[in-house]
Protein backbone atom coordinates (compact mmCIF):
# COMPACT_ATOMS: atom_id res chain seq x y z
CA UNK A 1 0.00 0.00 0.00
CA UNK A 2 1.31 3.60 -0.65
CA UNK A 3 2.15 6.11 1.70
CA UNK A 4 0.92 9.75 1.62
CA UNK A 5 4.13 11.92 0.56
CA UNK A 6 6.13 13.68 3.12
CA UNK A 7 8.08 17.09 2.52
CA UNK A 8 11.61 17.26 2.24
CA UNK A 9 11.26 17.96 6.31
CA UNK A 10 9.84 15.12 6.78
CA UNK A 11 6.11 16.69 7.75
CA UNK A 12 3.32 15.34 6.02
CA UNK A 13 1.22 18.89 6.60
CA UNK A 14 2.09 22.62 7.70
CA UNK A 15 0.14 24.64 9.78
CA UNK A 16 -2.66 25.69 9.17
CA UNK A 17 -4.25 22.22 8.86
CA UNK A 18 -7.47 20.78 10.18
CA UNK A 19 -8.18 17.57 10.98
CA UNK A 20 -12.21 16.79 12.19
CA UNK A 21 -14.15 13.74 13.90
CA UNK A 22 -17.08 12.65 12.16
CA UNK A 23 -19.67 11.14 13.98
CA UNK A 24 -22.94 8.81 12.81
CA UNK A 25 -26.22 8.56 14.68
CA UNK A 26 -29.33 6.74 13.76
CA UNK A 27 -32.29 8.36 15.53
CA UNK A 28 -35.33 6.09 16.34
CA UNK A 29 -38.11 7.89 17.06
CA UNK A 30 -41.21 6.08 18.41
CA UNK A 31 -45.17 7.20 18.28
CA UNK A 32 -44.41 7.97 22.18
CA UNK A 33 -42.26 10.40 21.15
CA UNK A 34 -39.55 8.57 22.80
CA UNK A 35 -35.91 7.88 21.18
CA UNK A 36 -33.53 4.89 20.75
CA UNK A 37 -30.17 5.94 19.36
CA UNK A 38 -27.84 3.98 17.73
CA UNK A 39 -24.27 4.78 16.31
CA UNK A 40 -24.41 3.66 12.08
CA UNK A 41 -20.73 3.05 12.07
CA UNK A 42 -18.73 1.81 15.40
CA UNK A 43 -15.84 4.60 15.47
CA UNK A 44 -15.44 8.22 14.75
CA UNK A 45 -14.07 8.74 10.76
CA UNK A 46 -11.14 11.94 10.33
CA UNK A 47 -10.90 14.12 8.10
CA UNK A 48 -7.97 16.16 7.38
CA UNK A 49 -7.59 19.26 5.17
CA UNK A 50 -4.28 19.45 4.10
CA UNK A 51 -2.59 23.22 3.41
CA UNK A 52 1.01 23.03 1.57
CA UNK A 53 2.67 26.92 1.20
CA UNK A 54 6.44 27.32 0.27
CA UNK A 55 7.07 24.26 -1.54
CA UNK A 56 9.43 23.76 -4.01
CA UNK A 57 8.77 21.75 -7.87
CA UNK A 58 10.06 18.36 -6.98
CA UNK A 59 7.69 18.50 -3.55
CA UNK A 60 4.99 19.63 -5.79
CA UNK A 61 5.46 16.80 -8.18
CA UNK A 62 5.80 14.46 -5.77
CA UNK A 63 2.46 15.15 -4.24
CA UNK A 64 1.01 15.33 -8.01
CA UNK A 65 2.53 12.30 -9.10
CA UNK A 66 0.96 10.48 -6.19
CA UNK A 67 -2.59 12.03 -6.69
CA UNK A 68 -2.77 10.78 -10.30
CA UNK A 69 -1.17 7.04 -8.95
CA UNK A 70 -3.64 6.78 -6.71
CA UNK A 71 -6.38 7.75 -9.54
CA UNK A 72 -7.52 10.61 -7.56
CA UNK A 73 -10.42 9.98 -4.90
CA UNK A 74 -10.31 6.00 -6.01
CA UNK A 75 -6.88 5.44 -4.51
CA UNK A 76 -6.44 3.97 -1.15
CA UNK A 77 -3.34 4.80 0.68
CA UNK A 78 -2.08 5.42 4.15
CA UNK A 79 -1.85 8.24 5.70
CA UNK A 80 0.10 9.54 9.04
CA UNK A 81 -1.68 12.24 10.93
CA UNK A 82 0.34 15.21 11.62
CA UNK A 83 -1.60 16.07 15.41
CA UNK A 84 -0.71 12.82 16.92
CA UNK A 85 1.59 10.76 14.15
CA UNK A 86 -0.95 7.87 14.14
CA UNK A 87 -0.74 5.82 10.99
CA UNK A 88 -4.10 5.35 9.41
CA UNK A 89 -3.80 2.35 6.93
CA UNK A 90 -7.49 3.37 5.04
CA UNK A 91 -7.43 6.39 3.48
CA UNK A 92 -7.94 8.03 0.68
CA UNK A 93 -8.39 11.71 -1.39
CA UNK A 94 -12.07 13.21 -0.66
CA UNK A 95 -12.19 15.34 -4.24
CA UNK A 96 -10.82 13.76 -8.16
CA UNK A 97 -9.11 17.28 -8.05
CA UNK A 98 -5.99 18.68 -6.45
CA UNK A 99 -5.10 21.97 -6.43
CA UNK A 100 -1.87 23.02 -7.09
CA UNK A 101 -0.52 26.93 -7.84
CA UNK A 102 3.65 27.19 -8.55
CA UNK A 103 4.17 31.34 -8.65
CA UNK A 104 8.23 30.91 -8.45
CA UNK A 105 11.38 29.40 -6.70
CA UNK A 106 10.04 27.60 -3.44
CA UNK A 107 6.46 29.20 -3.71
CA UNK A 108 4.23 26.60 -4.55
CA UNK A 109 1.17 25.64 -2.75
CA UNK A 110 -1.00 22.67 -2.43
CA UNK A 111 -4.51 21.86 -0.85
CA UNK A 112 -5.65 18.80 -0.43
CA UNK A 113 -8.70 16.86 1.86
CA UNK A 114 -7.60 13.04 3.42
CA UNK A 115 -10.41 10.97 4.66
CA UNK A 116 -10.55 7.92 6.44
CA UNK A 117 -12.13 5.37 4.86
CA UNK A 118 -14.64 2.94 6.61
CA UNK A 119 -13.58 -0.25 7.98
Amino acid sequence: MANFPALKTGAVAQYPSDRQQNFSTQVYRFLDRSEQRFPSYGSTLRRWVIRLDLLDESELTALQVFFVSEGGRAGVFSFTDPFDSTVYENCSFDSDQLTLSFAGLADGKASVVVKENRG
